[in-house]
């Protein structure tokens, strides 16, 4: 078979094991332009301009990552929008929500409106983009269109820069006045400072990477995300907490309702799923995240959370820096690392760990983050939705090397890691983005839409 890549407009996949909405099922899938035609037993008499045989391979919705920072503009030494879609679509991941901590951040909209100009013209992914919140911006925020906008960004901790939002008038004016959802990074600062404090003077610049889950703590982590959920809960607020990083977090969230009339939800991370503190002694600051990657237990917990419906979404907050940043001493590496390659083939490995099963994952990655953020058309695999698709091999082990990094930074946390899954195709809105190793460059993803009022 020989595929013409972005050129053709109808493609039939056929004897896909199809993962989605609770099941797994032997099925073809006919893709007519952008959207689903037709999901079926026997679609092979259908006429179409690219035919794949999908038998033995898996069949899952494009995955849709609520948290990445792809650097752009301001950054763009560590990552662009063009360089981390790529290495987005090669992961299985089709949709892409970033973050405000730009420069100049996203504190208005006009710079809003800016970034989607560029994603149009470079993303080679789906994409929407977070309005930022600042200590003086509260009525430039109440612009925010929410039917085009995945949400509001606020930074309870200043992990990155100048967005830390500490004042208390301002954060009530957020969470009694925004219409749609908030998401917020929860660590508070006056217990990393002070921590913080303690530990320099007792090493100066030279703090070994392994006090980072004692700096940046699991009371900074806890006092923040309570706060926080109890100012949701004052005001009706639709809150969405980020990266939960420690087992106390897990209790301060509900699984007795659906998802769908939640107002309260939660997020992890593939770090704090992945990683736990003894890995400090090997990566050192190249897992050094904020919040930090903390114990066993907390890793533990985490994953029970999200087996459990206490959390809700897993994401990656992909936020690449260069090698040399990361070689630097304790406080002056800059937390964060490239993920969102490699975030879907690492969920696989936890299925084949007999941690999780396939059903699960796609609720998690795929389904729950177009509920949770009401995406139009998009997160299932329904006739009439957009075509967004990955198709995987299960049985495909690869490793990952300093070659087949696609992130700019052109390293990762992961490096060494052998997978046993590979992704084999991404469809993007019905075009193959992707195709084992290979990508067709010639359409660019759509911006996101949200069902909203």
């Amino acid at each position: 078979m020989t595929l013409i890549l972005g050129k053709m407009k109808t493609k039939l996949i056929l004897n896909a094991n199809i993962v989605n909405e609770g099941e797994v099922f032997q099925g073809d899938v006919l893709i007519k332009g952008q959207y689903i035609d037709a999901i079926g037993g026997n679609l092979s008499s259908f006429p179409a301009d690219v035919v794949i045989d999908a038998k033995g391979k898996y069949l899952l919705p494009g995955v849709i990552d609520d948290q990445v920072h792809f650097r752009e503009p301001g950054l763009t030494h560590k990552g662009n929008i063009y360089s981390e879609s790529k290495a987005a679509v090669a992961g299985g991941v089709t949709s892409f929500m970033e973050m405000p901590n730009t420069i100049p951040p996203t504190f208005t909209q006009k710079l809003l409106e800016e970034k989607y100009s560029i994603a149009s013209r470079t993303s080679l992914a789906n994409y929407s983009f977070f309005m930022g919140a600042a200590n003086d911006n509260l009525d430039e925020v109440m612009k925010t269109d929410i039917t085009k906008v995945c949400g509001l960004k606020i930074f309870m901790g200043s992990s990155t820069g100048n967005l830390l939002v500490d004042d208390p008038i301002t954060i009530e004016g957020f969470f009694s006045r925004f219409p749609s959802l908030i998401a917020a990074h929860c660590e508070d600062e006056p217990t990393i400072r002070k921590n913080s404090a303690e530990y320099k003077d007792r090493y100066g610049e030279e703090v070994p990477i392994e006090c980072h889950p004692l700096i940046r703590s699991v009371d900074a982590c806890y006092l923040s995300s309570s706060r926080a959920i109890d100012l949701a809960k004052k005001h009706g607020t639709r809150f969405h907490v980020l990266h939960i990083s420690t087992a106390k977090e897990t209790t301060l969230f509900d699984n007795t309702i659906p998802l769908e009339k939640k107002k309260i939800t939660a997020e992890a991370c593939i770090h704090h799923l992945w990683f736990n503190d003894t890995d400090y002694k090997r990566l050192g600051n190249l897992i050094k995240w904020n919040p930090a990657i903390k114990t066993t237990n907390d890793q533990k917990e985490i994953f029970n959370a999200v087996l459990d419906n206490r959390i809700d979404v897993i994401a990656t907050d992909h936020a690449p820096h260069t090698w040399d940043e990361k070689q630097n001493t304790y406080f002056k590496a800059p937390s964060g690392g490239p993920l969102v390659q490699h975030s879907l083939v690492a969920m696989l490995e936890f299925y084949h760990q007999g941690k999780i099963s396939l059903e699960i994952i796609v609720q998690k990655m795929c389904h729950n983050p177009a509920i949770l953020f009401q995406i139009k058309n998009r997160g299932f695999i329904r006739e009439g939705y957009y075509a967004d698709l990955v198709l995987v091999d299960l049985k495909s082990p690869w490793s990952v090397s300093r070659e087949n990094i696609i992130a700019k930074c052109g390293w990762s946390p992961m490096d060494g890691v052998t997978f046993s899954s590979k992704v084999n195709k991404t469809f993007v809105t019905g075009h193959l983005a992707y195709e084992d190793g290979r990508f067709d460059e010639s359409q660019h993803g759509d911006r996101l839409l949200f069902s909203r009022k």
